[in-house]
């Protein structure tokens, strides 16, 4: 009992956690863009605002259950990942659910939010919708491939699909796979842009083409669950980095920075490009990303 009792205060405070370091991570995007561009911006707190008025909003607008179980899946997803990644490096406080085989199964869960608010968002019957799931799975097919590269290289070197077994691996040989396995790292880093769906790979929501694009009819208490979910998997996102090129943390403030200078490599490419077309993002992603996947398969089979 005691040690289920432990899971969960674990999977509590790991949540709470993510959210609240996600929701800053978006606020500061937000800040750092209007600065990039000479402008003022909201504070850093202003998206805990934001939840705060939509939870407290009243929804009218109903499309069916696929509509209502959309957010839901994009919820259920990314608490789900965050409790398979390992917090931190041996850490009792943060227990989690990770298991031989985890990386695998985060292939597969990773996807399962995205396609299930695809089916939601063609409930709704808004064209903005309908055109925003068809960009965002192309751009998908896109960076996936070299995300999967970049995974099973690591697989393949180190002979394990355990995060924990990759994390200990690099705490005994006191190396970054950063380093050891640069191409891995490179393609991964990548991929990561269409993770995050910044500019110039912000072709799924594209404000002034699409309204938000699957969005487009959520509102109230359904634009919270996914901004909520938005944000913990975010900060899954990028611990699975930390913890996967980076060593892990030993520590939340570790954890903190390490996490930061990697969300902002995306948000810092983006506020420099325009967005690109639905083609351009996918031949980007299979162009230099898919190439680097590609090296470093072939780096893991002979080393």
């Amino acid at each position: 009992m005691e040690a289920i009792l432990q899971y969960l205060w674990g999977a509590v405070v790991s949540f709470v956690l993510a959210f609240s370091v996600g929701i800053t991570y978006m606020g500061l995007n937000r800040k750092v863009t209007a600065r990039v561009q000479n402008r003022i911006g909201p504070p850093w707190y202003q998206n805990f605002l934001d939840v705060v008025k939509l939870y407290s909003k009243k929804t009218s607008i109903h499309h069916g259950t696929m509509h209502h179980l959309g957010p839901a899946f994009l919820m259920v997803s990314s608490v789900l990942s965050l409790l398979v990644i390992p917090i931190l490096n041996g850490d009792r406080f943060f227990p989690n659910l990770t298991f031989q085989g985890d990386l695998i199964f985060l292939l597969y869960i990773m996807t399962f939010g995205p396609l299930g608010m695809a089916l939601g968002a063609g409930q709704t019957g808004n064209p903005n919708s309908a055109i925003g799931v068809t960009r965002g799975l192309a751009q998908m097919a896109g960076f996936e491939i070299p995300w999967v590269m970049a995974l099973v290289a690591l697989m393949i070197q180190y002979k394990t699909t355990s995060i924990i077994d990759i994390m200990n691996v690099q705490v005994e040989s006191g190396k970054w796979i950063m380093f050891t396995s640069p191409f891995a790292f490179l393609a991964a880093i990548m991929a990561m842009f269409g993770m995050f769906r910044y500019s110039p790979f912000d072709i799924v929501g594209a404000p002034s083409e699409l309204a938000s694009g699957p969005m487009s009819e959520n509102g109230g208490k359904y634009l919270f669950t996914m901004m909520s979910s938005g944000s913990v998997f975010a900060f899954a996102k990028l611990t699975l980095y930390v913890d996967l090129f980076m060593g892990g943390a030993n520590n939340l403030i570790e954890l903190v920075v390490k996490t930061f200078l990697l969300y902002m490599i995306p948000v810092l490419y983006g506020v420099v490009n325009p967005r690109y077309r639905t083609e351009q993002a996918v031949r980007w992603f299979w162009g230099w990303p898919s190439f680097f996947g590609l090296l470093a398969l072939i780096h893991a089979s002979i080393s």
